[in-house]
């Protein structure tokens, strides 16, 4: 498609990107999306899974104190570490729940990350691209590379993200794909209903005749936006009013108290509550971001008066992911969600530091999987004695699993070609979904796949 460019009274040129992002209709956002220049190697996919559940443990997390623990000194007294089929090894005291799914995890101890710093770690998690100051704007996270790839066709929005006020959102991609970052709460979205004006009925009448006024006075500005920004709330305009006065909408954000209790009356059970909900109504849900923080334990990681520490952590994230996996499993879902659990990081090795804590260390973190296609009950890959250095990599390419690896994996789980470019980006800067797909540095662990 050639660059369609015309200027219009009062506004900047009128480019195929604005075209996209003002677009009113989805026909319209479908056409641009089929029209974009991209590049790809046609790579086979795995699709075996419907939607990604993707734990962000913010800090990064100790792998010898999560999936890769060893028999060492600096274990408290009462970690009651426990060897399962293929490998596995899982602190039961830590991971009460999830040790009794031990058949469907799924450890990768070989992985490795290029950075050591929170920041620019929590950047090249969530987008697979290292954080250059040049282009970071640019980059989306893969949520919302997941969402334009899988569409935005439900009653909610694809990208939902909890918990984290610095996620990377969709930049060119446009407001479609943006993560939509509701409340988790037992009450649910409040604003859904204005029940303000006598009856529901009435207050939804009211509602309709107003938003009806309101898109009859910026129609002109729908058509033609001023700018990507102004384009990008006309369309989360359409997609809010969508969910207004829909049952099927509000019940995904609410739970009952005895839910919340059950996933432990957290902000990261809350919100796998929610993401339970979503998942079960199928309506539209594909990528769900939900960060567990607290993890940078440089100081008293096993003491109880320490807040948070190991116990907490572990204990939090434990039963929120082995009451989700219970729930997906009896829903039949879990076959077709992929939970996904990884930090930016791993941390230091061995004894503990000076303050009985861990530092940032980057040679080896671990990740776990579950559903989703993933054949669990077993580990890839392993470190040494210490957790120093990776000793075995366990899988076809015989080095380091990456993040970039980590990220075509899941996208093959979703059905994604994780070798697409977008080469009309605003910058004029070729976009690759995973850089390094093209020449055949990165790819995804087929092993995850048994």
């Amino acid at each position: 498609m050639s660059d369609i460019r015309k200027t219009c009274s009062g506004h900047a040129p009128y480019t195929r990107r604005h075209f996209l992002f003002g677009a009113s209709g989805a026909a319209l956002l479908a056409t641009h999306a089929d029209a974009e220049v991209t590049t790809s190697r046609n790579a086979a996919v795995r699709n075996t899974a419907r939607t990604c559940v993707f734990f962000n443990l913010n800090g990064a997390p100790s792998h010898l104190d999560t999936f890769d623990p060893k028999d060492g000194v600096w274990n408290p007294k009462d970690a009651d570490i426990r060897d399962y089929s293929g490998g596995l090894r899982i602190s039961r005291r830590y991971f009460p729940k999830l040790s009794g799914f031990n058949n469907d995890l799924l450890a990768l101890r070989s992985c490795t990350s290029w950075e050591a710093a929170h920041e620019r770690g929590q950047f090249y998690m969530q987008t697979a691209h290292s954080q250059n100051p040049a282009l970071a704007a640019e980059i989306p996270h893969i949520g919302a590379v997941v969402a334009r790839e899988r569409g935005a066709n439900g009653l909610i929005p694809p990208f939902l993200a909890f918990n984290q006020s610095n996620i990377q959102g969709a930049t060119f991609l446009g407001g479609l794909f943006q993560p939509m970052m509701p409340p988790a709460s037992t009450g649910g979205i409040g604003t859904l209903t204005h029940n303000y004006f006598g009856t529901a009925d009435q207050s939804q009448a009211r509602f309709e005749k107003r938003f009806s006024l309101l898109k009859e006075l910026d129609a002109a500005l729908r058509e033609i936006p001023a700018n990507e920004a102004m384009a990008a709330y006309g369309t989360y305009y359409d997609r809010a009013k969508a969910m207004m006065y829909n049952n099927a909408v509000d019940s995904v954000f609410k739970f009952t108290t005895a839910d919340q209790n059950r996933y432990g009356n957290t902000s990261v059970g809350r919100s796998s509550i929610v993401a339970r909900n979503a998942i079960r109504a199928k309506n539209g849900a594909t990528f769900i971001n939900i960060t567990h923080g607290g993890w940078d334990t440089h100081v008293g990681q096993f003491d109880p008066g320490q807040s948070p520490n190991i116990y907490t952590l572990t204990n939090e994230l434990d039963m929120a992911v082995g009451s989700l996996v219970e729930d997906l499993k009896a829903s039949g879902d879990l076959d077709s969600t992929l939970i996904v659990l990884m930090g930016e990081f791993g941390r230091t090795p061995g004894l503990l530091n000076s303050r009985a804590g861990r530092d940032h260390y980057r040679d080896v973190m671990n990740v776990a999987m579950i559903g989703g296609g993933v054949r669990g009950g077993r580990a890839i890959g392993a470190s040494d004695a210490n957790g120093a250095r990776i000793i075995d990599f366990g899988w076809s390419a015989q080095r380091p699993i990456y993040v970039e690896d980590l990220t075509a994996t899941i996208y093959s789980a979703l059905g994604i070609d994780w070798t697409k470019s977008i080469n009309d980006t605003p910058s004029k800067r070729r976009y690759d979904y995973v850089p390094g797909t093209s020449d055949g540095r990165y790819q995804p662990v087929e092993e995850v796949f048994g």
